[in-house]
């Protein structure tokens, strides 16, 4: 049959030839449906088209081995894909285990009715579905995690370094002139930062909540304005801060995808902003959300743009592909751009960096 990428994909193992071909031409409409007519013949099938099979049909009794060989198969190599074993009845007791171990997902009796098929394979498309979602879920928090734990060993870093610097001052037995100011910046360095862990360690377990809908949790925002605003209202600003920074939502659009992480990913951004404009006279940091933010290209957008000193056209080049920093003095890594460029590809989004010494920078997330 002639099949698009939205064709939903079945494997029917019987070693009967007629078999096949009466489920072929009775069930598989709407459908692309393979055969094998063994077990090692369905292996082979897997192991070339996995990718496209979502439920796996496969009879129990077949000379050499049996079905539940290949549920053993499938549920080591390919866990998303759904499984329905038929058998006649008289086997039914000798596969009450494989459904208890949860290699099968339901055990058709034959002679079976085409309805009942049809209703157990949208069962089981569903159930891979759910599948699915929730390996997505895992890697979100995965790819979270890592990027958690690169947002707070840089500002604890420099939270043990302004630490120590601190205790050399107090240690010094002559007190150098100057000395109490410098330890007063050193403490409010080191409050800032600490303010900043705790603001990303409380998007990160937001995240985890939502990932698992756990009841009574506030829910992170899925449009893009709500995330700005979100982020204006958590993010440690100090009053200075607060003075350099702006937002405006020209045209607002939904952000259905991992939300959470495109918040850690702005929170990453400002951070960045924030840290080069610390030594520009004026400084300003604006956010813009919208469509088509580029003449001629109406994709949705979030902008970040600064007036700071911008990034050499050397560092600039490998900022997203190379774990390449310019704050290595204060524990910084270069991987947070990289992070950010994966998680943004990771739903099919982007991100662009526009900047040149002393003309500030300019970093543009695309979404689909």
């Amino acid at each position: 049959m002639d099949t698009t990428p939205d064709t939903v994909t079945i494997l029917y193992v019987d070693d009967e030839v007629q078999a096949c071909k009466w489920f072929a031409r009775t069930i598989g409409v709407g459908y692309e449906v393979l055969t094998a007519n063994s077990v090692e013949e369905a292996k082979t099938v897997l192991r070339d088209s996995h990718e496209r099979i979502s439920v796996v049909l496969t009879d129990f009794r077949m000379p050499g081995a049996d079905g539940t060989e290949l549920l053993r198969f499938i549920d080591a190599e390919y866990g998303d894909i759904a499984t329905i074993l038929v058998t006649a009845y008289a086997d039914k007791d000798l596969l009450i285990q494989a459904v208890n171990t949860g290699r099968v997902f339901k055990i058709l009796e034959k002679p079976y009715q085409p309805e009942d098929v049809r209703r157990s394979l949208q069962e089981a498309l569903a159930l891979r579905q759910d599948r699915l979602l929730r390996t997505q879920r895992l890697m979100a928090i995965d790819e979270t995690l890592a990027f958690l734990a690169h947002e707070l060993n840089t500002p604890l870093a420099a939270i043990s370094n302004f630490a120590r610097g601190i205790r050399m001052r107090v240690d010094q037995t002559e007190p150098t002139p100057g000395a109490l100011p410098e330890i007063g910046r050193a403490a409010d360095r080191v409050q800032d930062n600490a303010r900043y862990c705790l603001s990303v360690i409380a998007t990160f377990l937001n995240s985890v909540r939502n990932t698992y809908g756990k009841p009574g949790t506030a829910v992170t925002p899925n449009s893009a304005g709500g995330l700005i605003r979100a982020l204006f209202d958590t993010y440690p600003f100090t009053n200075a801060q607060r003075e350099w920074v702006t937002y405006r939502v020209e045209d607002d659009f939904p952000i259905q995808t991992l939300p959470n992480c495109v918040m850690l990913v702005l929170s990453s951004l400002t951070s960045n902003a924030l840290q080069a404009l610390r030594q520009t006279n004026a400084p300003k940091l604006e956010i813009v959300a919208g469509r088509g933010l580029d003449p001629g290209n109406t994709q949705h957008m979030i902008r970040i743009e600064d007036n700071g000193p911008g990034i050499a056209p050397d560092v600039l080049a490998r900022l997203t592909i190379d774990p390449v920093t310019t704050r290595a003095e204060e524990g910084g890594s270069g991987m947070g751009m990289i992070f950010c460029t994966r998680i943004m590809q990771s739903f099919g989004g982007a991100i662009a960096i526009d900047s040149a010494p002393s003309a500030g920078t300019r970093v543009t997330l695309t979404f689909p």
